[in-house]
């Protein structure tokens, strides 16, 4: 991967504080160098991917990591607005929640979720399972390039 120059953008939608802090630290240990922005509930999440208020002119994220149950605007509605909305609707969402309804499954694949991960309880499977959406997304599949520039791998920087 020597043609990455620059950070990976990743986009948490996450109400749980433990969740976000677990998340951070698990990227943290990767190889690839990203830029975390962490949006604590669905309409954050929606005003930083439309670029709106205090988030005007922030980047468009490379990836969205979204959690479904959050209290207003919930997962499954940022999903279904990402996917509709030409200019974002190429971002990568993977889903990571608590949830193993069938339901839920079903309706984030209908809504164009690109993975759907539970989230383990115990923390070193949520770091190992934190890592591999790293590893598989950032080492793996190819991306469009942001900005007309290449994407990095090399250090770990947070913005919230």
């Amino acid at each position: 991967m020597d043609n990455w120059g620059k950070p990976i953008e990743i986009l948490l939608i996450e109400d749980n504080e433990g969740d976000i802090i677990l998340t951070g630290k698990a990227l943290e240990e990767g190889k690839i160098s990203n830029n975390l922005h962490v949006c604590r509930n669905g309409q954050q999440g929606l005003d930083f991917l439309f670029k709106r208020g205090v988030y005007e002119g922030v980047v468009t994220p490379d990836i969205v990591l979204l959690d479904l149950n959050m209290p207003g605007i919930s997962g499954q509605e940022v999903l279904e607005q990402i996917k509709k909305t030409n200019g974002i609707n190429t971002i990568p969402v993977v889903v990571l929640t608590t949830s193993e309804s069938q339901k839920d499954i079903q309706e984030s694949y209908q809504l164009h979720a690109n993975s759907y991960i539970k989230k383990p309880v115990d923390f070193e499977q949520f770091v190992e399972v934190v890592k591999q959406i790293q590893s598989y997304w950032f080492t793996i599949v190819k991306f469009p390039s942001r900005d007309g520039g290449p994407i990095s791998k090399n250090s770990f920087e947070v913005s919230a």
